[in-house]
């Protein structure tokens, strides 16, 4: 793949380095260090002058220095003549601030999308965003990718009564993501309403359809501090499901999450690797991860020959 250039930010060296093998690439020389007073200094290795730059960073573990260290990328290669700078974010950070919900509250989603504009990145390419009206923050193109390939390929393989299963969302929000599921499985599905006394605490929790007698699998886009998932999976297992499942693009697994996933009835939380997972998996047997490096890579490598990305789910490895 002459031309392209692709770069690697701390956040998640191990999806990177699978991405780059699918596309039988080297990740190009970057070093980043810390001055003593904590700023992010970054030097780009080599030459990208002309070149098709593609910088991957995931906006987890210490997320604002992560994001920092993704804008002073984009801009050096910007002022390094790179003829085209695109962001590989497979986790959109501070995406869950994506509106004024209350008096004052900013819109941080927008404020980083008009950073990276800033910084000078031409492209965007995401997965799985939290709310689809992000891509309109942008004045940049923006592709949007999604995991449901992937998912619905673990759960053919992995979960043998999935013909007769029901699809849950823990909320009305991802109904849209479950119907999706449920159809191309043409199993029934059901959803979660949710009211919240604040941020991360869920007031109480009613279920709209039946699981009586069924294997229940949760989908949402994220799970934090999985208050949410673990009183959804308590719902569903009162409710007579046999099983339960959850499937999650973005495992965040923050402040309590682990301990209450540990003491939660699932059989498996299953996450993609948009954020690295080692560290809570060795705390957690429950969790287990899907690769979804070969739809990044597929998106690269179409985007850069100038293809559709809506074609990259016919991959037969998906």
């Amino acid at each position: 793949m002459p031309n392209i250039k692709l770069f690697s930010g701390s956040s998640n060296l191990d999806l990177s380095q699978k991405i780059a093998d699918r596309l039988g690439l080297e990740l190009s020389k970057v070093l980043t260090t810390k001055f003593s007073n904590q700023e992010t200094c970054v030097e780009i290795g080599e030459s990208v002058r002309g070149e098709d730059v593609y910088i991957l960073q995931s906006g987890c573990g210490e997320i604002n220095d992560n994001l920092m260290e993704l804008l002073i990328m984009i801009n050096a290669c910007k002022i390094a003549s790179a003829s085209r700078v695109t962001a590989v974010i497979p986790c959109f950070p501070y995406a869950r601030q994506d509106k004024k919900d209350k008096s004052r509250a900013p819109i941080s989603a927008k404020l980083v999308a008009n950073m990276l504009s800033v910084a000078g990145a031409d492209h965007i390419i995401t997965m799985d965003l939290h709310a689809s009206q992000i891509q309109g923050f942008f004045d940049i193109p923006v592709d949007n990718l999604y995991a449901e390939p992937a998912v619905l390929k673990w759960i053919r393989e992995n979960i043998s009564e999935w013909r007769d299963c029901t699809i849950v969302s823990p909320d009305a929000g991802g109904a849209k993501r479950v119907t999706s599921i449920a159809d191309q499985l043409n199993v029934d599905f059901a959803l979660i309403h949710k009211e919240r006394k604040k941020a991360n605490e869920v007031d109480r929790m009613v279920l709209v359809g039946d699981v009586k007698d069924r294997v229940a699998i949760l989908v949402d886009d994220m799970a934090d501090t999985c208050g949410t998932v673990c009183h959804a999976a308590d719902k569903l297992l009162a409710a007579g499901a046999t099983r339960i499942y959850a499937i999650l693009t973005h495992g965040i697994f923050s402040g309590p999450a682990i301990f209450r996933i540990n003491n939660a009835c699932f059989e498996a939380v299953v996450v993609t690797n948009t954020i690295p997972q080692e560290d809570k998996m060795r705390h957690c047997p429950k969790i287990q991860v899907i690769d979804i490096s070969i739809i990044l890579a597929e998106a690269i490598r179409r985007n850069s020959e100038g293809c559709c990305l809506c074609l990259i789910f016919n991959h037969p490895d998906l």
